[in-house]
């Protein structure tokens, strides 16, 4: 078989285009025109949407805009910073008498944490040397007890401090240059 691309294949005649009058020509040109008006439309909404913000409108299915409830937009400010960890700590310094009890919650309170990734210390102080003592025995079974609250590694060790030592006084019956009550060998 020939094709139409062969030598001495008929060649095809193209279609006769029916001439385009009156009426036909009105509509073409009335097409023609509400499409170019249709195209500067778009880009002038366009333009207009781009300066309002992008286009974003309020509706009725919630976007990133819409107002959040306290609680939510908290959860979502500590999740983008990454305050999980400390916020966690932060919980369990607010619920200390849950966690160790009522009586070692009385005279122990815990001061700071440090999120460093080396150190992850929970430090607290106790309002005699008896129980700080008593803290430093339970320490081991209060580490375990923060973590499974907490999650596994969160606190490593737990800083026990003593009572401060009396508060240094200045006054007319002091020596001046002294360091203390144990400041007596010149």
């Amino acid at each position: 078989m020939s094709g139409p691309d062969e030598p001495g294949a008929p060649t095809p005649r193209p279609a006769k285009q029916p001439e385009v009058s009156g009426v036909d020509l009105a509509r073409v040109a009335l097409r023609a025109a509400k499409e170019q008006a249709r195209a500067r439309g778009a880009a002038a909404q366009q333009r207009n949407q781009a300066r309002r913000g992008g286009g974003l409108r309020s509706g009725a299915r919630s976007d990133g805009r819409d107002p959040l409830a306290l609680g939510s937009a908290i959860n979502r400010l500590i999740t983008e910073r990454g305050w999980e960890t400390p916020a966690a700590v932060g919980g369990v310094m607010g619920r200390w008498p849950q966690i160790v009890g009522d009586d070692l919650a009385n005279h122990c309170v815990p001061l700071r944490y440090d999120e460093d990734p080396g150190e992850r210390v929970l430090t607290v102080q106790c309002d005699s040397t008896a129980w700080a003592t008593q803290l430093r025995l339970l320490a081991p079974q209060l580490v375990a007890r923060l973590n499974a609250d907490l999650g596994q590694g969160t606190v490593r060790m737990i800083k026990v401090q003593g009572p401060g030592g009396p508060q240094r006084r200045f006054g007319p019956l002091r020596a001046p240059g002294s360091r203390g009550p144990g400041d007596t060998y010149g």
